[in-house]
């Protein structure tokens, strides 16, 4: 069985929360989550619920979709 990676999407919530000069908080607040959801989120170590990931992600103008894997990660 295949293993999720939920580190690298927390990852790149961070670095745009940070861009955005955004706390944890406010972005909690935005999105209609909780802070620990994004604190959660952001550590990237266990699966959360997608529509609550989807309406933190839209408040970047992102959303979840399908990349296609490198040829090393298949």
């Amino acid at each position: 069985m295949s293993e999720i990676r939920y580190a690298p999407l927390g990852k790149a919530v961070r670095e745009m929360r940070k861009k955005n000069g955004l706390r944890q908080e406010d972005l909690a607040l935005y999105a209609g989550v909780s802070a620990k959801f994004i604190h959660d989120l952001e550590k990237g170590e266990k699966p959360l619920r997608t529509d609550k990931v989807e309406a933190v992600l839209r408040i970047f103008s992102c959303r979840l979709g399908a990349v296609p894997l490198e040829k090393e990660d298949r």
